[in-house]
């Protein structure tokens, strides 16, 4: 995948937080895709901080 896919407010975030841009880096495809559909849920900065901290534990 390449960078450019990946939402901005998402990328921000995962620049944000090293360990979760990391695991993200790591996760398969598809698992990625999941976690950038996940995004369009989302209405606030603070929403997608708490997100990419999910990622960590996932």
């Amino acid at each position: 995948m390449e960078y450019k896919q990946i939402p901005m407010g998402l990328s921000m975030a995962l620049a944000q937080n090293p360990e979760a841009m990391k695991k993200f880096a790591n996760l398969s495809e598809a698992k990625k895709q999941e976690i950038i559909n996940g995004t369009h849920a989302l209405n606030s900065k603070e929403e997608m901080q708490q997100y990419v901290n999910k990622i960590i534990s996932s």
